[in-house]
């Protein structure tokens, strides 16, 4: 079996030797690039990531020869296993995927690459956009100087990472209305996240809206939800009624995490509050 063949496979159908294939597309430069790309990014899952396919992670961010769209992805890869190792603070260390040297050589390979001035831009971003998934001290002046920058692509990532690290408010507020939608959808989950209530109306106003992007009605749903949940269901409700399963789904997961009950007297598809 070689990578081609286990893409077509979802990953908790992968082989036990998986890992195996992964780690030797990713060595492997007489392979096209294309391949080495969805290695990398297969690397990443939760599946299959462990001590050696970080280890050549971090190996081909740190090899300045090879493509930096191939750092850049190997990079972005060791963001769920950050986040964690990160959230589990290794209270159990056998349901980490990574262990602990590990966790402490990623942040530190991945601070030392974002301060060098070498590093190309798309590495950086992706850098940064991975290792504030497990937040340290320098994020938050990088965070900030990506903001300020004048520069599209940078302000896309800061306020991705606005999600994860506290102290933008106001950001993100203010890119709720940037011409960007990607910048906007990201700056969606992060008032969600932190539950911005000065968000409501344009949150509010994204979920009523008869012509709004899917991906970005998604999340204004989830974060509704979490801002203002009592108020949530009033404007969630009606789009139970919706043709799509992925926005009645994500209406009712929304729900869920709100105040919202179910009355068994009445109708099960009508939530109301109690």
């Amino acid at each position: 079996m070689n990578i081609m063949t286990l893409s077509d496979i979802p990953p908790w159908e992968w082989p036990a030797n998986a890992d195996k294939i992964i780690l030797e597309a990713l060595g492997d430069q007489t392979v096209s690039n294309s391949e080495r790309l969805l290695a990398a990014g297969m690397a990443g899952d939760a599946t299959v990531v462990n001590d050696v396919l970080a280890d050549a992670l971090l190996s081909i961010i740190c090899n300045g020869s090879e493509p930096d769209d191939l750092r850049a992805r190997s990079a972005i890869a060791l963001g769920p296993a950050l986040e964690y190792a990160f959230s589990d603070d290794f209270d159990d260390p056998d349901d980490i995927p990574i262990t602990e040297a590990m966790f402490s050589r990623i942040q530190e390979t991945f601070y030392e690459q974002f301060m060098e001035s070498r590093t190309p831009k798309l590495l950086q971003r992706r850098i940064l956009e991975a290792s504030v998934r497990a937040p340290q001290e320098w994020h938050q002046n990088a965070v900030r100087d990506a903001y300020i920058r004048g520069d599209n692509d940078w302000k896309l990532t800061a306020v991705f990472c606005m999600q994860y690290i506290r102290g933008f408010d106001k950001q993100i507020l203010e890119a709720l209305s940037n011409e960007n939608p990607d910048v906007v959808y990201e700056a969606v989950c992060g008032a969600g996240n932190w539950e911005i209530d000065a968000a409501w109306p344009q949150i509010s106003a994204f979920v009523t809206s008869a012509e709004i992007d899917r991906d970005l009605l998604l999340a204004a749903i989830e974060a509704a939800a979490l801002i203002r949940p009592l108020e949530a269901s009033d404007i969630l409700n009606p789009l139970l009624d919706s043709d799509d399963e992925d926005i009645v789904d994500a209406v009712y997961e929304a729900l869920a995490m709100t105040d919202v009950f179910w009355d068994d007297d009445e109708d099960e598809d009508a939530p109301t509050i109690h």
